[in-house]
């Protein structure tokens, strides 16, 4: 295992040594010295689809890695996010022969346990490949664990604990602790999904929770025929949740069944507290009554009754519009610093919920914005709890498929009836006179609370000791930049007079020396004004993008896939 883990170590070193010498140099422009580089949006994204190439070629374990990554905006830029959002499993199924070996050591001979088993796999993933067979008469999917690659997760996940000081090494000190928890939650997921047994265990309670709903299906397990590296369920056939144009023929009312699948993760996330994690189309279908089904219950995770109730306040305080209480929860669900502009962040949530109703943005208001964040999600005030990671991912995924299924589906109205349908949040003329009755309270506490501080105040004006104090924010430099201006336009005023003075009354030596130092002052100070920090990051709002992109395909008169596709 030692000797396995030493060469992946190097293999991962070589696939990854050209990107860390490239960060590095953003860091240092000589490596060890000089000035740290300006990185452009679409330098970011050609760095992150050559980083996604190599997580592909290194196989299962990084490609589960790039998975992970894809959750975590705390740990990259946006760029990144969205490349690894397309990652999808690339690995062909191994050999036949290779399968019946994992299967016959788990059930015994294949013909004996099974009737009609199909020898090529119907979908092959980097940790199992699945095959299709019978038993008693009744059709089964066979989900078999990949052959050898316990040992090379094993060997891939110590290799990754010896990078990570190499990557520590090159990451702002903001983000180390976020790398450090980041690979303990990859080894414990990647773990996880490879124990059917765990799978087979979550699969059976989500299903138990939907057992009173008929517009949702979800295979059951065949327990007889499933062990720690064999996971046998019912076969339910469907037509793939985005394959919009058979859902059409076969007349499913794609709204409606858009409802159906936020509704279901709003019951697994804020009801049940145990949802299926991995909702890309791959995964999902739909029979020809409407029906939606759910496959592949290998990501999967719990949420703890603290975060239900902060998600519930989240949807409600977004229900209501109101962006003092949706910032409120977000700082007490951790993902929010409280240090956080409030101000910029209120405007980032303003136009999220208007992206989430589906309004058009004014792209110059989307352009203010997203100057003054410059990626606000990577650098600073939003951070992603592990166990709220995952549930952003479900949220975003979801959105992908549903915007998909119906371009106008309106996210806030569907959360906001089914939190009142359940009684989370109250309706009607009973929270009307509570929210007055709040309001009448605060006013009169204020209006006790006031007066003795205007006395005070008035009383502190008299005896000459009111004291005001301003402080000027310049979070952006500005003050900065232009005192460093000031300063170099008087050194190149005085350098300009000293060395006319010189050139009048001394050496020409002298007169030489002044003249050369003044020119490089000059040259730094124009290079000042030439300098632009630009706008790095680029605003995404997945109802416009999904908007341009179709009309993009219209006028040039070819049709591209485009959404949760992109997603699998």
């Amino acid at each position: 295992m030692n000797l396995r883990a030493y060469w992946r170590f190097l293999v991962v070193v070589r696939q990854f040594l050209p990107l860390a010498l490239a960060y590095a140099r953003d860091r240092h422009r000589f490596l060890l010295f000089g000035r740290s580089r300006q990185v452009t949006g679409e330098q970011r994204r050609d760095r992150a689809a050559t980083l996604l190439e190599s997580l592909l070629t290194l196989g299962p374990t990084f490609i589960k890695l790039g998975q992970l990554l894809s959750t975590r905006p705390d740990v990259l830029p946006p760029e990144y996010i969205d490349e690894f959002s397309k990652l999808q499993d690339r690995v062909p199924p191994a050999p036949w022969e290779e399968a019946r070996v994992v299967l016959e050591n788990e059930l015994g001979p294949v013909d004996e346990a099974f009737d009609d088993f199909e020898r090529e796999a119907i979908s092959g993933a980097s940790l199992g490949q699945v095959y299709r067979a019978s038993v008693d008469g009744d059709p089964v999917a066979i989900k078999v664990r990949r052959p050898g690659v316990e040992d090379l997760v094993e060997a891939d996940l110590r290799a990754i604990r010896w990078t990570l000081p190499i990557l520590l090494y090159f990451s702002e000190d903001a983000r180390s602790f976020s790398l450090e928890t980041l690979a303990d939650e990859f080894s414990r997921t990647i773990r996880q999904e490879m124990s059917y047994e765990r799978e087979a265990r979550m699969l059976t309670e989500i299903r138990d929770n939907f057992a009173d709903n008929d517009r949702v299906r979800i295979p059951g397990v065949v327990d007889s025929h499933s062990t720690p590296r064999v996971l046998t369920m019912e076969y339910v056939p469907g037509t793939k949740i985005n394959d919009v144009d058979e859902l059409d023929e076969v007349g499913v009312d794609r709204t409606d069944l858009a409802e159906t699948l936020q509704r279901s993760y709003l019951q697994m996330i804020i009801d049940d507290g145990v949802f299926h994690a991995d909702p890309h189309p791959g995964n999902l279908a739909v029979q020809d009554d409407g029906t939606l089904v759910f496959y592949d219950f290998g990501m999967s995770g719990r949420v703890e009754p603290f975060l239900q109730d902060k998600i519930v306040d989240f949807y409600a305080a977004v229900a209501d519009q109101d962006i003092d209480a949706i910032l409120d929860a977000l700082i007490e669900m951790g993902t929010l610093s409280p240090d956080a502009d409030r101000q910029l962040m209120g405007d980032v949530m303003e136009l999220a919920i208007a992206d989430a109703r589906g309004e058009d943005i004014e792209q110059y208001r989307v352009q203010q914005i997203v100057q003054q964040v410059e990626d606000t999600m990577y650098e600073f005030p939003l951070r992603l709890p592990p166990d709220l990671a995952l549930v952003l991912r479900v949220a975003t995924v979801v959105e992908g498929v549903c915007v998909t299924l119906d371009p106008d589906f309106d996210f806030i109205e569907v959360a906001t009836d089914y939190l009142r349908e359940e009684g989370y949040i109250a309706a009607g003329a009973r929270e009307f006179v509570e929210d007055r009755a709040r309001e009448v309270r605060d006013a009169f506490e204020s209006s006790v609370r006031v007066p003795p501080k205007l006395e005070s105040a008035l009383d502190r004006v008299e005896r000459e000791d009111l004291h005001v104090r301003a402080d000027i924010e310049d979070s952006d430099g500005v003050v900065r930049q232009m005192t460093r201006r000031l300063v170099l336009g008087m050194i190149v005023a005085s350098g300009t007079f000293s060395t006319a003075y010189l050139y009048a009354n001394a050496t020409d030596v002298a007169t030489a020396v002044a003249g050369v130092g003044t020119a490089l002052m000059a040259v730094v100070l124009v290079y000042s004004f030439r300098r632009s920090g630009g706008i790095r990051a680029q605003p995404q709002f997945t109802r416009q993008n999904l908007r341009e992109r179709q009309e993009e395909e219209e006028s040039s008169g070819y049709a591209r896939a485009y959404g949760p596709d992109e997603l699998e």
